[in-house]
């Protein structure tokens, strides 16, 4: 005869620490995660060299850039939905933490930190840091170049409709003038096909002069939206050009610019 002997019921409790200093972030991170993939293969310190020339020797002490590209890099990595998202999801994640350089106790900097080492840092930077880490993947073999894929996206604007105002030709002109509209953006002329309804001679953002009023279909009406174009190397599926327009320069007229940027970035 047997007797079967079952376990008591644990209950676990909710009584929380208020202090702990034992938690080793370092063992807290699974061996096979991601990111430690990612911190093995790629040394984030490279963008100190790339950004010195935006900090000056005096006055209140910066986030490290490298903690800022590094969190860049978390929002793509992840497709987190925002910069105010990622940073409140950072400070629940031990992951992130660790992959930062943070301690449980430190202070996650506000959103805008990412916002304004943008504006610092300038376009040229990020177009550096964009061609340096396609020559890298040149010389890890991830691009061959054999086959190139062009597409674009149509993105809405950080505007709303409620900001659009219309306007004689001639007035919409000067405003978008009076609004520093850049003459690269504004002298496309272009033929858009059916499915786009171009309107931008009498109608203009005022949170954002520089989106095209476009629409994507019958169905859809016109609001500020951006095409993000790109070139894709079919090899290994690398992004090697990139190019981001108002949404009323269709992909065809930005074919060949793509294929010269794609051939100078490799």
């Amino acid at each position: 005869m047997f007797l079967k002997c079952f376990p008591m019921m644990g209950e676990q409790k909710q009584e929380r620490e208020l202090f702990s200093y034992t938690i080793n972030l370092e063992k807290r991170v699974r061996s096979d995660h991601p990111l430690r993939r990612v911190a093995a293969l790629i040394d984030f310190k490279f963008v100190r060299a790339e950004v010195a020339h935006c900090y000056g020797s005096k006055g209140n002490v910066s986030v490290d850039p490298e903690v800022i590209m590094k969190m860049m890099f978390l929002l793509f990595f992840d497709d987190i939905k925002s910069e105010r998202e990622l940073m409140k999801v950072i400070a629940e994640r031990l992951d992130y933490l660790w992959f930062l350089g943070y301690g449980l106790d430190d202070e996650i900097p506000d959103h805008s930190v990412l916002s304004k080492a943008r504006a610092r840092w300038g376009e040229e930077v990020f177009e550096r840091l964009f061609v340096r880490t396609v020559g890298q993947c040149v010389e890890a073999g991830l691009v061959d170049g054999r086959k190139l894929h062009v597409d674009s996206s149509l993105i809405d604007a950080d505007a709303s409709k409620e900001s659009v105002i219309k306007g004689a030709p001639e007035l919409i002109a000067a405003l978008k003038r009076a609004y520093a509209a850049t003459e690269s953006k504004l002298g496309e002329g272009v033929t858009t096909p059916e499915s786009y309804e171009a309107v931008n001679d009498r109608m203009m953002s005022k949170s954002d002069p520089d989106a095209a009023m476009v629409r994507r279909g019958a169905g859809d009406s016109s609001r500020p939206r951006y095409h993000h174009h790109r070139a894709i190397d079919d090899h290994k599926g690398v992004i090697t050009a990139v190019e981001t327009t108002p949404g009323s320069v269709t992909e065809n007229r930005k074919l060949l610019d793509l294929i010269e940027q794609h051939e100078s970035n490799t």
